[in-house]
């Protein structure tokens, strides 16, 4: 308070009050010294004039947006499921945007030759499938299944096929301590009571579960132990659901690159290869299909399953294309490649219920035990029975014609068969015919196939699957110039899109007893094992027609019955024959050529 007196002017303080009746907490005269302080430094920021340091409320904001956020995601799954469905959503998006992207520059650039153009696509091939691989990898889980996928696919590009194939060993274990959960979760025991003795390792590692040993209790038996990762089921709706997403929005983007398909099928397959009670159901009736076949094939015995925990008979065997081992045992390679040949065919065109998943890590060969049904001195053991489909009999039988016309030899009539039947089987179309044939068979389409000649290369075509020539330069560069130009591989993606599923895992099916062929180092024709498919298409036409004549036996009366059936019959006997010769000459052949190499 300034008071005046006279020419002298002074400070004249207030009576001291009470504390309490202190603004704040403060003496007045302190307040006054405060609000006069203030005043110099009014141009100064908040933080700066009540002394706080700068940056620390954003520091706290941080620290509790941080902290709410970590027990948000430990405690709350449905924000959990989101933040990752984000994150994994980005990584396939990102790589499936910038390969497309990739593919369309590719296309776009003008080349000097033939030669450079293939180079370029092959090296774009290449980037693509690898930023796939890093976001599949990343991913884990679902997305490894899906690749594995892709690399079982022969139509696509091989270096699509050669990028994704190291994902069949790339997968993590799971601990332990998640092993021991799983079982008192779904078994209710825990793992000591349910097995003497329990391997802790992993004898085995796949994208959906793994493989451990012990001794059954119950039983007495050794058993393999086949248990799905535990956190799988948390993710896999999340995933296949991110996938689809992805991949139509690639459709909306670019629309000549289809791939809704994939997200389809792993929508509809998945929940049964998660489902060990499904498998379990597969096995026993694949080992009643061949129950009363002379075969030597061998599937495990199902002690138990649970959704996701399956024990089964342990096995020890070696791969199925396992050089080494086979020549330890003095087993014939011809005959093991036959009989995978035998066994597959009999499924498709036979039983019409076959393995929808088969890679050489699911097929394990044994010397054949003193009470084997095997006509040979092997066994061969088929594992993983999560995925089977069946076909029905219109499909199965329009596909077995259709395997009879690429054994005939090319004609007019020849011609139209192949493709009336591929158009019945696929959906294909007449401008999509050659992809296809060349998709089934490994090679490139038959004479007549290509209705554009320009773009076979100039290679001269077999007539039919028994003349193709054993595979050539020749054939390698008119296979190059084809899947360097666009409109083939476009036309491949929509091969892909157009034929029903089943045909999918056939083609699998086919490749696998390719492939395996190729592996075990045969010495017969690559063209031995269409053989045996066309005897079995043969069988499954002649089943068929007499299945028909039966039904039809009051409409075409006695006799018009038995003149067609005695011709059905006349037709099979002689198709038959005919291929048993040809399938004679080729064993004596390969007999010469090991004992005589040519």
């Amino acid at each position: 308070m300034l008071c005046k007196f006279g020419a002298h002017s002074r400070w004249i303080l207030p009576p001291r009050l009470p504390y309490h009746h202190c603004r704040d907490g403060l003496h007045p005269r302190q307040q006054l010294l405060s609000r006069q302080h203030s005043s110099r430094f009014t141009g100064l920021p908040p933080s700066r004039r009540h002394g706080v340091k700068p940056g620390l409320p954003f520091a706290v904001t941080l620290l509790i947006l941080g902290g709410t956020g970590y027990v948000a995601y430990e405690q709350y799954r449905p924000f959990r499921h989101s933040l990752l469905a984000i994150v994994r959503c980005s990584r396939v998006a990102a790589a499936a945007v910038l390969g497309t992207i990739d593919y369309k520059i590719t296309f776009a650039r003008n080349y000097t030759s033939g030669a450079e153009r293939a180079q370029g696509y092959s090296r774009c091939h290449t980037r693509s499938a690898k930023r796939v691989l890093r976001a599949l990898l990343a991913n884990g889980g679902v997305f490894i299944k899906l690749g594995q996928h892709m690399a079982s696919l022969i139509v696509l590009p091989k270096e699509w096929r050669d990028t994704m194939r190291p994902l069949q060993d790339r997968c993590d274990p799971t601990s332990y301590e998640d092993v021991e959960a799983l079982f008192l979760s779904d078994m209710g025991k825990p793992i000591n009571e349910l097995f003497e003795d329990f391997d802790p390792t992993p004898i085995g590692v796949a994208s959906l579960a793994q493989v451990h040993t012990g001794k059954h209790r119950e039983s007495g038996k050794k058993v393999a132990v086949k248990l799905q990762h535990p956190n799988l089921a948390e993710f896999c709706e999340i995933d296949m659901e991110m996938v689809g997403v992805t991949l139509g929005w690639i459709k909306r983007w670019f629309p000549e690159f289809e791939l809704t398909w994939l997200g389809e099928e792993m929508r509809e397959n998945l929940p049964k290869e998660m489902d060990f009670v499904n498998e379990a159901q597969n096995a026993r009736r694949a080992a009643t299909n061949f129950a009363n076949v002379s075969t030597s094939l061998y599937i495990p015995e199902v002690i138990s399953a649970t959704k996701r925990v399956l024990i089964m008979e342990y096995i020890q065997g070696a791969r199925v294309d396992d050089l080494a081992f086979l020549e330890q045992e003095g087993i014939d390679k011809n005959k093991v490649a036959l009989e995978l040949a035998r066994i597959f065919g009999r499924m498709v065109f036979v039983d019409g219920w076959f393995h929808a998943d088969p890679h050489p890590g699911n097929l394990l060969i044994r010397r054949a035990t003193k009470d084997s049904r095997s006509p040979y001195n092997f066994e061969i053991v088929l594992l993983d029975h999560g995925l089977y489909f069946d076909m029905d009999d219109q499909l199965r039988i329009n596909y077995s014609k259709w395997w009879l016309s690429l054994i005939a030899r090319t004609s007019p009539k020849t011609i139209e068969d192949r493709r009336k039947y591929a158009e019945l089987v696929g959906n294909i179309t007449p401008d999509l015919y050659p992809v296809f044939e060349a998709a089934i068979t490994g090679r490139v389409a038959l004479e007549g196939a290509w209705q554009d000649e320009s773009y076979s290369g100039g290679y001269d075509r077999a007539s039919s699957i028994i003349d193709v020539p054993p595979f050539s330069e020749a054939e390698g560069q008119a296979i190059r110039n084809a899947v360097s130009n666009e409109g083939i591989l476009l036309s491949v993606l929509d091969v892909l899109r157009r034929i029903p599923r089943r045909v999918v895992m056939v083609l699998k099916l086919n490749d696998l007893t390719r492939s395996l062929d190729h592996a075990l180092a045969t010495t017969h024709s690559s063209a031995r094992i269409f053989l045996i498919t066309a005897k079995y298409c043969v069988a499954a036409v002649w089943q068929d027609d007499y299945r028909r004549i039966q039904h039809g036996l009051r409409m075409y009366g006695w006799f018009g019955s038995l003149r067609c059936l005695l011709s059905c019959w006349w037709k099979y006997v002689k198709g038959y024959t005919t291929l048993t010769i040809v399938e004679t000459a080729m064993d004596m052949r390969a007999r010469l050529t090991r004992l005589v190499p040519m």
